[in-house]
């Protein structure tokens, strides 16, 4: 059976606190399999026969909607993309070693040109990015808190919705799912 991961956007803030055996629970109704977190940061790894991704978006959607009364934006990637995207080296090892914050944007849908050329328009000394099929690379050369660069910014800039997670976040749950 496929594994999956669903990267999940602002599942716990602005006053929700969701519980992790919570969210599992939320998952199992859906009867996916083998469901677990990874972190208290809107992780969720499960397994089910399904193939569509974007009907799996929005099978987990419209369930969280329902059961939480707010929206949480999905986005799902194989175990074979996550550790794909772990493996990805989009900037030079010395700039990415010598980093600030290295964070991975993900998406729906690849960006447009225009959207590409939107995001490349505000790069800056601190900040930098690098565009590959449903990611962005998100390369802060000092600490994100100096960077005028963040979630909001892209969504507004870019007209999309994302979630970002920490190289070392996606390494990390890469690694412990034995996913590369």
């Amino acid at each position: 059976m496929p594994g999956y991961i669903a990267l999940l956007r602002a599942i716990n803030i602005g006053g929700h606190n969701v519980k992790m055996a919570e969210l599992r629970g939320l998952f199992e109704e859906l009867g996916f399999a083998r469901v677990e977190t990874f972190i208290a940061s809107g992780n969720v790894i499960f397994e089910t026969g399904s193939k569509s991704v974007k009907a799996l978006e929005r099978k987990i959607e419209s369930h969280l909607h329902r059961s939480l009364g707010y929206e949480v934006e999905t986005f799902i990637r194989t175990d074979v993309e996550v550790a794909a995207v772990a493996q990805y080296k989009p900037f030079k090892a010395s700039a990415i070693s010598s980093a600030g914050a290295f964070n991975v944007a993900f998406l729906k849908a690849p960006l447009t040109r225009e959207g590409e050329r939107t995001l490349m328009s505000l790069r800056t000394k601190i900040d930098d990015f690098h565009v590959n099929d449903r990611e962005v690379y998100w390369l802060c050369r000092k600490r994100q808190s100096e960077s005028t660069f963040s979630n909001a910014v892209f969504e507004k800039a870019l007209g999309v919705c994302t979630t970002f997670r920490g190289i070392n976040t996606i390494v990390r749950l890469a690694a412990k799912y034995s996913l590369y």
